[in-house]
């Protein structure tokens, strides 16, 4: 680490540049860290890629003197036209993006790819990549296709055994029990953990980036059966619950041991047979010669660099997804017996809905409640019940989906001063769509990018009599047109 402490004035100019670009991605980074909604895992893999690094670092360097800084130089000049990307579309994950680049750039820097205990910057720049809420990305884009290709996995696996089995879309019906392969049965977290693994054993082992890719390949391959597995343990868990001594697999800690316990299976292949020839160091890519410079050259290139940062950060930052102005839908006068009276939204629900645009309205109906969301934007302003609550600080758990009458999602939200309530969601479109499944809205709505879409939550105490949840939801249906779409 002395290197830092004697940097020349050019190259703490470009330090100076790089921590400007590199402060609004990073304290956006350490927010999902804290902030419940994004449930994210990132620190765990911050804690694996400082590990690798450490212990590359404290071995020395075992090749002579390369253009490791000139390298580091243009990493984070991409870094740079990237970050002003993230700041001009105000995409935050974009600056994620820039800060793994510069992650590839100080490991080049400090040569941890040319070290007795070599680790390849590329891949420890692809490991920082996990510490992104990316589950969260992936559930959204690629969820649905992932519970679509889940399902029929595990039905074709359920049906070489048993005879009682019927399969629709993403549900499966075994001896009569209904199993839904529902947005948190997609995989994702297994596929994140399975590609960090394999981006792991990457950095570590250095092979070609062809071999790599394919080791990546077959990795997601293996996740995708691991998690037909799991899902087929628990619908057998759910028909024949005397297999698992009346024990409910769908709650922890079973729940999720079947799901740690089918990961590691699926992952047992690739930990047998991973064995790749670690690929020399070369000049080849990263050792380009580069012409010399002059002292004033140099000098002037970081002035350069530290004004653009400077003006990189200072721009003004405009979305592309910011929602078309939509028609809020008018909500009822009243519902099971009670007059509405609107609620105004909190202030940063307010501060959000005018910079990325769409609609809500909160309207209650004496303890209870609905709350629609409008917008043409769907992956900026619709989310699950549990992302918005947990985020307000509640305690959220899934109750599960039901299809009759409408498609609804269920959620049950306990707040930290005792407050129960039961959520219910469906998701209607422009377009007649209506789905309980917000990766299955995304999916429908990047098909059809004009439509807009309109979240309606109904919101009733937990301790309500049935009779009035049961009252309220219909009155609410029936306010609302709110009916499934003829197939």
């Amino acid at each position: 680490m002395t290197r830092l402490a004697n940097l020349s004035p050019t190259s703490t100019a470009f330090v100076l540049a790089s921590a400007i670009l590199a402060y609004e991605p990073l304290r956006w980074l350490l927010g999902s860290w804290q902030d419940p909604s994004y449930a994210s895992s990132g620190l765990i893999y911050l804690a694996a890629l400082l590990a690798l690094g450490v212990w590359s670092l404290s071995s020395p360097v075992k090749t002579v003197e390369t253009h490791h800084r000139q390298v580091a130089v243009l990493l984070l000049v991409a870094s740079a036209l990237i970050r002003l990307a993230s700041q001009v579309l105000a995409i935050n994950v974009i600056g994620g993006l820039a800060l793994a680049l510069d992650v590839f750039a100080l490991a080049t820097f400090f040569r941890t790819g040319e070290r007795h205990r070599a680790v390849s910057p590329f891949w420890l720049s692809v490991l920082f990549l996990f510490t992104l809420p990316v589950e969260r990305i992936l559930q959204r884009l690629i969820g649905y296709p992932l519970q679509e290709l889940s399902a029929n996995l595990s039905c074709a696996g359920l049906d070489l055994f048993f005879t009682d089995l019927s399969c629709s879309g993403i549900r499966i019906a075994l001896a009569g029990r209904d199993v839904l392969v529902d947005l948190p049965c997609s995989g994702t977290s297994g596929l994140m953990l399975a590609m960090a693994f394999v981006v792991l054993l990457n950095a570590l082992y250095r092979p070609a980036l062809m071999s790599a890719v394919l080791w990546l390949g077959l990795a997601f391959l293996l996740a995708v059966l691991g998690n037909a597995l799991r899902i087929m343990l628990l619908a057998v868990g759910l028909a024949f619950p005397d297999a698992v001594l009346g024990a409910d697999v769908m709650v922890g800690p079973l729940h999720d041991l079947i799901g740690y316990m089918t990961l590691a299976l699926s992952m047992v292949p690739v930990f047998i047979l991973y064995r790749p020839r670690a690929k020399a160091h070369t000049a080849a890519i990263w050792q380009m010669p580069l012409p010399p410079m002059s002292r004033a050259a140099r000098s002037l290139s970081a002035l350069l660099f530290l004004s653009l940062a400077a003006v990189i950060v200072s721009l003004p930052r405009q979305a592309l997804d910011v929602s078309a102005a939509t028609k809020p839908q008018p909500l009822p006068v009243s519902l099971g017996g009670e007059i509405g009276m609107d609620e105004a939204l909190l202030p940063v629900e307010q501060r959000y809905f005018e910079l990325y645009g769409g609609h809500a309205q909160k309207r209650r109906y004496g303890p209870m409640a609905l709350t629609l969301v409008h917008t043409s934007s769907p992956l900026r302003h619709l989310h699950a019940p549990d992302d918005c609550l947990r985020g307000l600080g509640f305690e959220v758990t899934f109750l599960g989906t039901r299809f009759d009458p409408v498609p609804t999602a269920y959620y049950r939200a306990t707040s930290a001063d005792g407050g129960d309530w039961r959520v219910a969601v469906t998701f209607t479109s422009s377009t007649g769509a209506v789905t309980h499944n917000i990766a299955e809205a995304i999916w429908l709505w990047l098909k059809a990018p004009g439509s807009s879409w309109t979240s309606i939550q109904r919101i009733t105490p937990w301790s309500l009599a049935e009779d009035r949840q049961t009252a309220f939801e219909a009155a609410a249906r029936a306010a609302l047109d709110l009916t499934s779409p003829e197939i």
